[in-house]
């Protein structure tokens, strides 16, 4: 299939590199800066710097994009968009999303499904893409309103490409799984590293700091969006984040030995039941 996508930074870049590498499908290749798509011909990550003509020409369409510039490169392209090709995003959030591009396709003619590679690194752009980046990861489809054959498709180009887990889900469900298992996370390490305590943590800390840490390394002009677009079930989560760190901190403050330890014990079995 002639595959395109839409910007090359660490998730398109690596989708460029995997598909190059470990299929036979032809990777057309779009991104703003010129150096980037040249980059990627020279190395063979691509087989074509992509134009309009080239657009219309794709069976399959990646958007790599951040979500409101993925909503505006279809309406600005839509037109070249060929009737039947399936479009999908990569973008961390899917009921905004999902609602408007479902809408442009109907209008245009094309299909849509939303998607979320489960996989990333603290570092983005292109340098930091490889072609492993999704060796057993997650890949997950929100189908919105698109054929069963076209969720098959975005499927076994998932396994081609070396995803592990393939899950199929609701708008509106991952977007409330995303605020918890992603979204609460960056947050927290963002929260962490504010701490006055933090320039002194050299020979202080380990895997404790770093494991809590990681994530704030962060771009922030993405995740802004991706919080701000996703704010209700992330406060929602957020809230309920507050209240258990509410609960321990005044077990603490209370010296209640005996309510510490069952908060703490309470945390234990929770992980340990979940086997990982």
């Amino acid at each position: 299939m002639n595959i395109a996508i839409i910007g090359l930074g660490l998730i398109g870049g690596s989708l460029a590199k995997a598909f190059s590498e470990y299929t036979e499908h032809r990777v057309i290749g779009f991104d703003r800066d010129p150096s980037i798509v040249q980059r990627a011909l020279e190395l063979k990550s691509i087989h074509e710097i992509g134009d309009s003509s080239s657009l219309s020409q794709a069976d399959v369409i990646y958007l790599c994009l951040y979500p409101e510039s993925a909503i505006q490169f279809v309406k600005e392209h839509a037109h070249h968009i060929r009737p039947g090709c399936l479009v999908t995003d990569t973008c961390g959030i899917k009921t905004m999303v999902c609602g408007e591009l479902t809408r442009l396709s109907q209008l245009h003619g094309f299909a849509f499904a939303g998607s979320h590679p489960m996989a990333g690194k603290e570092r983005s752009g292109w340098n930091a893409s490889e072609a492993s980046l999704f060796n057993g990861a997650s890949y997950i489809i929100v189908p919105c309103e698109a054929s069963k054959l076209h969720v098959d498709t975005l499927k076994q180009l998932a396994l081609e490409i070396g995803f592990g887990t393939i899950r199929i889900t609701s708008a509106e469900e991952h977007d409330r799984m995303i605020a918890f298992t992603s979204q609460v996370p960056h947050v927290l390490a963002c929260a962490y590293v504010m701490s006055p305590q933090c320039p002194n943590h050299k020979g202080f800390s380990a895997g404790s700091y770093r494991d809590v840490s990681r994530v704030a390394h962060i771009n922030e002009v993405l995740w802004a969006e991706l919080f701000l677009e996703n704010r209700e079930p992330l406060v929602e989560e957020l809230n309920e984040l507050i209240r258990h760190l509410a609960g321990i901190k005044n077990t603490i403050e209370n010296n209640d030995r005996d309510a510490l330890q069952a908060l703490l014990r309470c945390g234990r079995q929770i992980k340990e039941a979940l086997g990982e």
